[in-house]
């Protein structure tokens, strides 16, 4: 299991005031007078460089495994199943989707959507 750092909750300007402002899409604040953009303290924190995750866990799957999406059962043999765990396409059928969960639990690869 990968432990991510805490990220403050990165809120839109003025969402605590006006109810259509959304709270979650972040949009950066342009305006001549913002106190946000001018990073004042009680104004909220705006996403920088400096919150990014650390190389070694990034683009990783919470269980440690890089994702890797398949399709057919060719995919499979390319896999390293120490690094990676596959997760299959959702217009694979049940028939192929069978074939593919077979062959990955004898190749003893872990599948992320079983």
């Amino acid at each position: 299991m990968i432990k991510k750092r805490k990220k403050p909750n990165f809120q839109r300007q003025n969402a605590h005031r006006k109810k259509k402002v959304k709270k979650k899409g972040w949009r950066k604040p342009r305006g001549v007078y913002s106190h946000q953009r001018e990073k004042e303290k009680h104004y909220g924190k705006m996403p920088t460089v400096g919150y990014g995750q650390p190389k070694n866990i990034k683009n990783k799957h919470p269980s440690g495994y890089y994702e890797v999406l398949v399709s057919c059962l060719k995919d499979i043999e390319k896999i390293n199943p120490k690094e990676q765990a596959i997760r299959i396409r959702s217009s694979v059928g049940k028939k192929k989707r069978a074939e593919i969960i077979k062959k990955a639990e004898e190749l003893g690869i872990k599948i992320l959507n079983k």
